[in-house]
């Protein structure tokens, strides 16, 4: 069944089941026990019944009653009440009757975006100490199930409101947790995190139709199969380019045999691949399928007779194991999971033996990842680094699932669409990375996500309510030299959107992570969102942006460069004092590092062989893990190119 038929269907059950249901009185399923709804707004409580019924809702010492549409539908806007709690809303229609409890009036942000928003605090630093001491009960969640739809719906599928606690903590957003841990420190108010977030989704999908101009669904569908199947044909030609046997079943595996796991197999053709990052970092971007990995190291006589640990930092998705033939492990579906394989002595021989991976990726990122310090062979004797490159074949390719979550407009019909009744306070937003896979997409990134921006604020009819974003964090290899770079233009796009009124922007290149895309500190990141909203909704008085490129003048043979948000004072944080990250060019655009200093306000950066520097760029790249300039409030200028 092709996907817009699968949609279509899905929608005609949605629609007879919810014309059932309206039998009975419904209410949005955003209103449950120990909610937050929106302080200092009209509180808009809706559902559904019965043609012509009446419902009665009683609220904190108010109460309304009005009558159902012709369609069923029933909305009640009581005037807006102060913080406080804890009430109780009851909603009455005849013999019929629904209570919630511990509802909390406070302020409800947002949190939308793919898997760093979506991705939990049980899988984030320090989760046991953080799950263990949640304690505060004036921070709620509610987490909207990841579901589409291929028109505008108003029912969720589903959700509940959640009190931290230790028990409920776990699965909590961890970026929007602790953006409301920080503002907790400083308002007495409660913070409701309205969850809205689903891992590897494009931007366009958290648009409507109309902002797409798409004008019709179905054909939209079709021509997004098509494009997409054009990009596979172009990803297997690069692959046979390399592998030229490599097809859809696995040539490492015959008839269930591992075949690729013999110790004298002939490695002609393989190639050398880093353990240490994902094969997507390593040439093979959009590459799901299996991989094989093998790496030969060699054991005296003693090590030979004694058990060995076999550690192999992280593999995504699956792995099984080999050493001389023999299997050690395996761990299905656990891309987050160490490694750690024992190695019985009667596996191990003297001189040569051979350690071989199969890593099958289902989707995603794949291959071997992890700290260069987990992967090692520890014998009776002495720790074997396994970090450097091993050979590395393509047993088989798949074709990647094209999910809903990569489609335009499915998710904002579904997961956006029923919450935009529901006064709140703002946003905050984490997504960017399922859109740097292209100069074109990163590009084309800056006009979409001002538009989805404009496209909200007016759709909620709240004005220009606080949206704040975190930029992408560094990732994957450092280059030596300047180049090009996907993430850079996309960060580049992310900062564009400053142009709106009442927005800011969280800089973490400098807390990211070379090997994986979800950087565990998502403490730093809720802090530096939570700066922002200090500023831009509670009217605080505090530097919360790093230094931000305002002008370049040229003085000489070096470039003077102007900031705002410099704070109390600009500053590096390189242990020997130097000012790193940035490049310069002249006419040409041919980038090479430059020499900078700190002058007061301002940098000047110089390369001795520039006569005429006119371009610049700074933290432009995948991962700039050199840039070192800050402001005194320890906030990490954003990368930028005055090209």
């Amino acid at each position: 069944m092709k996907l817009h038929l699968k949609l279509w269907v899905v929608g005609c059950l949605i629609l007879a089941t919810t014309s059932q249901l309206h039998a009975q009185l419904q209410v949005s399923k955003l209103f449950s026990d120990h909610m937050v709804i929106q302080r200092n707004q009209e509180i808009r409580i809706w559902g559904w019944h019965k043609k012509g019924t009446k419902v009665s809702v009683t609220f904190n010492g108010s109460t309304k009653q009005v009558k159902t549409n012709r369609k069923g539908e029933w909305m009640i806007t009581l005037p807006e009440m102060t913080a406080g709690g804890p009430y109780v809303l009851s909603v009455v229609s005849g013999q019929e009757q629904q209570e919630f409890n511990d509802i909390m009036l406070g302020d409800v942000w947002v949190c939308s975006g793919q898997s760093n928003m979506e991705w939990v605090v049980e899988n984030s630093n320090n989760a046991l100490a953080e799950i263990a001491n949640a304690s505060d009960s004036r921070i709620r969640h509610f987490k909207v199930p990841n579901s589409y739809a291929n028109s505008p719906e108003l029912t969720l599928a589903g959700g509940e409101w959640q009190v931290a606690s230790p028990e409920t903590m776990a699965n909590f957003t961890a970026v929007g947790y602790y953006f409301a841990k920080h503002l907790r420190t400083d308002n007495d108010v409660t913070i409701g995190l309205l969850n809205t977030s689903w891992g590897g989704s494009r931007i366009e999908p958290w648009m409507s139709a109309e902002s797409l101009q798409i004008k019709d669904t179905e054909a939209y569908i079709a021509e997004a199969q098509k494009e997409h199947k054009a990009a596979f044909m172009a990803l297997e030609n690069k692959l046979k380019a390399t592998f030229p046997k490599v097809g859809t079943t696995d040539q490492g595996t015959v008839n269930g045999e591992p075949v690729w796991a013999a110790t004298d197999l002939d490695e002609t053709g393989w190639i050398p691949m880093a353990p240490t990052q994902l094969w997507e970092a390593q040439g093979f971007e959009g590459l799901d399928g299996v991989g094989w990995y093998r790496k030969t190291i060699t054991l005296s006589e003693t090590e030979a007779q004694h058990a060995a640990t076999l550690s192999l930092a992280m593999v995504d998705d699956s792995d099984e194991v080999w050493v001389n033939e023999n299997k050690v492990g395996e761990t299905i579906q656990q891309y987050e999971a160490k490694r750690v394989y024992n190695v019985e002595p009667q596996f191990l021989k003297p001189g040569a033996n051979v350690i071989v991976v199969k890593v099958d990726d289902t989707g995603g990122g794949g291959g071997i990842y992890g700290d260069a310090k987990d992967l090692f062979l520890k014998t009776s004797s002495q720790k074997i680094d396994l970090s450097q490159p091993w050979a590395f074949n393509i047993g088989a390719y798949r074709e990647p699932y094209m999910g809903v979550n990569q489609i335009g407009t499915l998710l904002y019909n579904k997961m956006i669409v029923p919450i935009q009744k529901f006064p709140i306070t703002g946003v905050i937003w984490y997504q960017g990375e399922s859109n740097a896979n292209s100069e074109a997409d990163a590009t084309a990134y800056a006009e979409l996500f001002q538009t989805m921006i404009t496209q909200w604020r007016t759709e909620w009819e709240q004005g220009d309510f606080p949206f704040l974003w975190v930029q992408l964090a560094n990732f994957m290899k450092a280059q030596p030299e300047p180049i090009a770079s996907n993430w850079a233009v996309l960060r580049e796009s992310q900062s564009k959107a400053l142009s709106l009124p009442n927005t800011a922007q969280a800089v973490i290149i400098d807390i990211g992570d070379a090997e994986d895309i979800h950087p565990r500190n998502k403490q730093d990141v809720g802090y530096r969102l939570a700066l922002g909203a200090e500023v831009l909704q509670y009217g605080k008085q505090l530097e919360y942006s790093g230094p931000v490129f305002k002008q370049a003048n040229v003085v000489g043979n070096t470039l003077e460069l102007s900031f705002t948000h410099v704070g109390n004072g600009l500053k590096t944080k390189d242990k020997y004092g130097y000012v790193k990250g940035f490049a310069i060019a002249g006419d040409d655009k041919q980038f090479v590092w430059a020499k900078a200093k700190i002058e007061g306000d301002k940098v000047i950066v110089w390369n001795k062989d520039v006569k005429q520097p006119k371009y610049v760029r700074y933290a432009w790249a995948d991962n700039p893990d050199d840039a070192s300039l800050y402001n005194t409030e320890d906030l990490p200028a954003s990368p930028f190119s005055n090209e």
